[in-house]
């Protein structure tokens, strides 16, 4: 088995030695050196580069698609690029959306791009942790707290709990400037710190509705996690963190008793982090630093990515500093991954604020495009379809562009069926899984290489090859523009193609190689999807 892969690799390589004139710069160092004779069989020599370039170029034709059928869902991921990379434990910290607050559309981002990375690094060997982080402690509950103390409703809070505590937010900030009201939130945050019964219970209800609806979010975008963690954990244990800044001569007081640390190079304070109030309570970046250290005690991690947007920049910064401060070596294994705003997403009713008003207008518009087009087949769940193609178009438009580039949203571009859209690749799935279904299964069958010469098919064949040094691109930036803009490039190979060369009606040999050709083409598609969070449509 071992001979039979290396001799697809080698056989890939050698096709694209001689067809793009060059080895890939990805495979700049040859492990080994094969002669095309040695796989094919042939023993005689004397030959002319016209006939190698044949000779490797119908072996990996036929290797090429063999490899996509006998990998699967791992085909690219087998690839040498990654056979020395050692297996690492990552954990991945995303979405992080604040309890008591509806799921605000700015976490959708750090949610879709943090599903992908832990897919991405998980397909390739490596053991994940997926974190999810709420915000579920801070000044803002002493906010909520004391507006809810003022403008609560316990009915509408058994009926609406998150719409109602948004109203209530919102209500009170609006009187934030008051100093009464600034007085009540300190008090109940103290309280809630100190952990008094009647403030803690109220929090919990408020934690425990927001996970509920949280839990119905992440259902419909496909994505999990194997810890729900949150500030509230490490209350406790950040004073056992000022304790060690302390300890080490790292802590300083500002003359109104506020906690902070030097991070200047010569230590004269031009720049500084906070890390305690003057009452004692914690911050945000403390609690960060409790939690890092728990983690790398519970895991004993390689790396560790947080995936937020690009204005928590400096807090990073900060954080990975005073780590580093703290002689904590391993700090340098963690990473930020940041990326741009989201501009212009509007529903039909005015601006945009929560995430299921986009999914719901997303499956919505899509349905309407279903049923005026001509193409549409009949659906069992056509709802669950335009869910899908719906998710499909607003993860590819978010992965087009590098990700910590800011981008202006327009529903008309991310819903057309025809552009470098999710409709697109879902399209061009359920065509070809239609393709399929009419003409037979041709996996694994045996098929002439030599009836796939057209053009068009030696287009996709080489594409093919180039999946796996995508994939190791995108995992040694985790940016997913390249698997997306390969994925689109398929797709539009595989359309023109399906144009052009038939199957049904073609000789039955012919017929055979175009129906394999297709199939590896769908495979690739469909798991480089799954990679990025969609769910491939069989039909549409």
């Amino acid at each position: 088995m071992i001979l039979h892969l290396a001799a697809v690799g080698a056989a890939a390589e050698l096709w694209r030695l001689v067809t793009f004139g060059g080895v890939s710069p990805l495979r700049q160092v040859a492990d080994f050196q094969l002669f095309v004779d040695s796989v094919t069989g042939n023993r005689s020599s004397g030959h002319s580069k016209a006939d190698l370039q044949l000779q490797a170029q119908k072996l990996a034709e036929k290797t090429v698609l063999q490899h996509v059928f006998n990998d699967g869902s791992e085909y690219g991921i087998r690839s040498e690029l990654f056979s020395a990379l050692p297996k690492r434990k990552i954990v991945v910290e995303f979405s992080s959306p604040n309890i008591a607050k509806k799921f605000h559309i700015g976490h959708l981002r750090s949610t879709i791009i943090g599903n992908f990375i832990a897919n991405l690094k998980e397909a390739l060997g490596h053991q994940v942790t997926r974190i999810n982080y709420l915000g579920d402690w801070g000044m803002q509950f002493g906010l909520l707290g004391a507006g809810f103390q003022q403008f609560g409703s316990e009915e509408k809070l058994k009926s609406t709990a998150l719409q109602h505590l948004f109203e209530v937010y919102v209500q009170v900030n609006k009187a934030a400037q008051d100093e009464n009201v600034k007085k009540m939130a300190q008090d109940f945050f103290k309280k809630l710190e100190a952990r008094e019964a009647q403030v803690l219970s109220l929090w919990q209800r408020f934690r425990n509705f927001s996970i509920e609806e949280y839990v119905h979010i992440y259902k419909r975008l496909g994505v999990h996690f194997d810890e729900y963690s949150g500030e509230s954990f490490y209350h406790e244990k950040s004073q056992e963190v000022l304790k060690m800044l302390d300890k080490k001569g790292l802590l300083q007081k500002t003359g109104e008793g506020t906690g902070i640390v030097d991070l200047s190079e010569k230590r004269d304070l031009s720049s500084c982090s906070v890390v305690a109030r003057s009452d004692g309570t914690s911050l945000y970046i403390t609690r960060d630093l409790a939690a890092a250290i728990d983690r790398m005690n519970t895991y004993n991690f390689d790396t560790m990515i947080y995936v937020t947007d690009k204005s928590q920049s400096s807090h990073f910064q900060k954080l990975f500093q005073i780590l580093k401060l703290m002689d904590y070596e391993w700090a340098e294994r963690c990473q930020h991954v940041p990326f741009g705003l989201v501009q212009g997403m509007k529903t039909r009713s005015g601006e945009v604020v929560f995430l299921e008003d986009v999914l719901d207008e997303a499956r919505t518009r899509m349905l309407q495009n279903m049923a005026s087009a001509k193409t549409t087949k009949e659906l069992e769940n056509p709802l669950e379809t335009a869910e899908m193609v719906g998710l499909a178009a607003l993860i590819i438009q978010d992965f087009k562009g590098h990700l910590l580039s800011d981008y202006q949203f327009s529903w008309d571009r991310v819903l057309q069926s025809r552009g470098d859209t999710g409709v697109f690749l879902q399209y061009t799935h359920a065509r070809l899984h239609s393709l399929e279904q009419m003409c037979g299964n041709g996996q694994l069958a045996n098929f002439n290489a030599a009836c796939l010469q057209d053009p068009q098919a030696l287009s996709i064949l080489q594409h093919l090859l180039r999946y796996d040094e995508v994939l190791y691109k995108s995992s040694e930036d985790l940016q997913p523009k390249h698997i997306v803009s390969y994925l689109l490039t398929l797709s539009h190979l595989a359309g023109a193609a399906h144009e052009t060369l038939h199957v049904k009606g073609s000789a039955p040999e012919i017929a055979q190689a175009r129906l394999c050709l297709f199939q590896a083409a769908r495979l690739v598609l469909a798991n480089g999807m799954k990679l990025l969070g969609i769910t491939p449509v069989l039909k549409m």
